[in-house]
């Protein structure tokens, strides 16, 4: 799962970065999916190490960055739409980036979730 943290971290890296070249440089707020991203790639190569219970600790902590991830931009994201009633939204830019950091956070921890059952599984039949 290190290896998702740092991929998924990547991506919002691209992400964030894109989303700041978008809105011409003048917007540092874009950038907030570039520091998630930062965190998952940090917390990924931490995950790198052969200690079981300091892989499990730095993956429990990049998830809860995932999660965090996904439900502050997930809920602005349908708040704006919402607020839209089908109209034009006011900072279609930042919604949209919003809403795709929120559905790269909800996959990251979808992905963690199933690793994290599997492990659990895997374990119950070792004893």
């Amino acid at each position: 799962m290190a290896k998702f943290s740092i991929g998924f971290g990547v991506v919002l890296l691209v992400l964030g970065l894109i989303g700041f070249v978008a809105t011409g440089s003048a917007h540092p707020t874009a950038l907030i999916p570039a520091w998630f991203g930062l965190a998952l790639v940090v917390l990924g190569l931490l995950a790198r190490t052969e200690d079981a219970r300091k892989r499990m600790l730095w993956m429990h902590i990049a998830v809860t960055v995932g999660l965090v991830g996904f439900l502050f931009p997930g809920v602005m994201a349908v708040t704006a739409y919402v607020k839209a009633h089908g109209r034009a939204l006011a900072r279609p830019e930042a919604t949209e980036e919003q809403a795709a950091m929120a559905v790269v956070c909800l996959g990251f921890v979808a992905m963690c979730i199933r690793s994290f059952i599997a492990a659990r599984c895997g374990r119950n039949t070792q004893v």
